[in-house]
């Protein structure tokens, strides 16, 4: 390993992955009834289902950013062991976590005057985010430098598109994205949003529909008309919260209309998952038209 990757828990990767590429993940916490959880521990698995049902039972679920001192540990341990490292830091239009971290990292580079350290700001979230983290260490596995590795990123982080439904309205309310009117009013016409990330990196409405099945034949159709060809080459990743079949119905959606054979189905994680509720479902894929 020619340098040292770290992320953080939005980007919502599979422990099998984690270990796969080596990566350092630093986690994000939510808090339940004043009880601090960390949204990653290695080698611990968290019962997201339980998570969910807690949600749906009423529970308020508050977030909150990385720790300084959980950056600090993982960036020291790769200097020490003689690795330069790249950060690749959750979209900072939707966490203060990328400005603090990158910000308090950096001050920690300066007493290794012999280590690089390259941050970016992904403008990505879960699995879009893990997609971009994953390409980083397949280019490092390929034999790319940091520098190299991290100027393929920022060159191509926007061609990993972002695509959102979410089943209650209320959640996105609680979270600032949608006004207590729009949020009655939605629910009482059964409108679904379609929401994307854009340029950015601010989650933006695209379309309404209205019904949860159009809600997902809509991500598919996003996937039809702006993923990027080959179609069928396309690394597909679905990010669900407790909705297994809603994600598995969208992934069969693109499989049996593209031919895509490579999908990643996972949880999303509980801090996204606080913001968005159970029943989201998340779709990502590459793309060469805008975002």
């Amino acid at each position: 390993m020619t340098f040292g990757i770290i992320t953080d828990s939005s980007s919502n990767l599979p422990e099998s992955m984690v270990d796969q590429y080596d990566l350092a993940v630093m986690p994000l916490e939510f808090i339940i009834d004043d009880v601090i959880y960390h949204s990653y521990l290695k080698g611990n698995v968290t019962d997201l289902k339980q998570f969910y049902d807690m949600m749906r039972d009423g529970k308020i679920i508050r977030t909150s950013l990385a720790r300084k001192e959980d950056a600090e540990k993982l960036l020291r341990a790769q200097f020490d062991e003689g690795l330069d490292s790249l950060y690749i830091g959750f979209d900072s239009a939707l966490s203060a976590t990328y400005d603090m971290i990158s910000t308090h990292i950096k001050a920690v580079a300066e007493e290794y005057p012999d280590r690089k350290l390259i941050c970016i700001d992904s403008k990505a979230a879960a699995l879009g985010m893990g997609r971009l983290v994953l390409a980083a260490a397949q280019r490092r596995e390929e034999g790319l430098s940091l520098e190299d590795t991290a100027a393929w990123v920022e060159e191509n982080l926007l061609t990993f598109s972002h695509w959102f439904t979410v089943a209650d309205l209320h959640f996105l309310q609680r979270g600032g994205r949608l006004s207590k009117g729009v949020a009655i009013a939605g629910t009482i016409l059964n409108l679904k949003p379609v929401l994307h990330v854009d340029n950015e990196g601010r989650l933006v409405p695209a379309d309404k529909v209205r019904g949860r099945k159009k809600s997902l034949i809509a991500l598919a159709n996003k996937f039809a008309e702006t993923a990027a060809e080959p179609k069928a080459e396309q690394f597909v990743a679905i990010s669900h919260g407790d909705c297994l079949e809603d994600a598995e119905f969208v992934a069969n959606q693109i499989k049996e209309s593209f031919g895509v054979s490579d999908v990643l189905i996972h949880y999303l994680d509980p801090v996204i998952g606080a913001h968005a509720g159970p029943g989201t479902v998340a779709l990502f894929f590459t793309t060469d038209k805008d975002r």
